[in-house]
């Protein structure tokens, strides 16, 4: 499941679009593997009736009860969680019921780091730290896919809008209305001056500041 496209603005497009690396799972379905393990065993070990069968069958079966909760409370988290990167900022997202969310601005990050153990980088794991100047100034992201890559898109992605800001930030005339700057880049839009994504760029700057 995608990240609901009615949370972005007019002129946003998704470059990146990721819920937490499988290993998420990892402990809670090793956790009721384990628990259905024990509930095969017992009866192979302890004949019928005895005590030891009934104390640990009972212990199985408490502990595959919490094993499947722990597993759908953990599914139902990745399903709810999300990475994006979008052309004009980064957005993380998680939580069902209680939501938590961050938005990074592509114009306020410094940078981007990868912190991978041996493991991760053998599954394709790893944390992301993205330091930027806003009220935050750090923020590390946990369990994402390929972050190298990801860690590339996002400096691609910088790059783009620094291209387009340079582009287009010749017409807009200094000390005009907000009107005769939508008009005249209209107008720049009609003769193919600017492209679209130029266009709603440099709206989206008039009506923001």
């Amino acid at each position: 499941m995608g990240y609901p496209q009615r949370f972005l603005n007019d002129d946003e497009s998704v470059a990146v679009d990721l819920h937490p690396h499988w290993s998420h799972f990892f402990r809670p379905v090793a956790s009721l593997l384990l628990a259905l393990v024990v509930g095969v065993v017992t009866p192979i070990l302890f004949g019928p009736g005895s005590w030891g069968r009934n104390i640990l069958g009972w212990i199985a079966l408490a502990a595959i009860a919490a094993g499947s909760a722990w597993t759908v409370a953990r599914y139902i988290s990745w399903v709810t969680s999300h990475f994006v990167v979008t052309n004009h900022r980064i957005i993380y997202r998680t939580g069902w019921l209680r939501k938590h969310g961050i938005d990074i601005p592509l114009d306020r990050v410094n940078n981007v780091v990868i912190s991978q153990s041996l493991s991760e980088r053998i599954i394709g794991a790893g944390d992301l730290l993205i330091e930027s100047a806003g009220e935050s100034g750090q923020q590390r992201f946990s369990d994402i896919r390929a972050p190298m890559r990801v860690q590339n898109q996002i400096y691609a992605q910088i790059q783009i809008e620094k291209q387009i800001h340079r582009r287009s930030e010749h017409t807009i005339a200094p000390g005009s209305d907000v009107a005769s700057q939508l008009e005249r880049l209209e107008g720049l839009l009609e003769r193919g001056a600017l492209t679209r994504e130029e266009f709603e760029f440099q709206k989206y700057r008039l009506l923001t500041e």
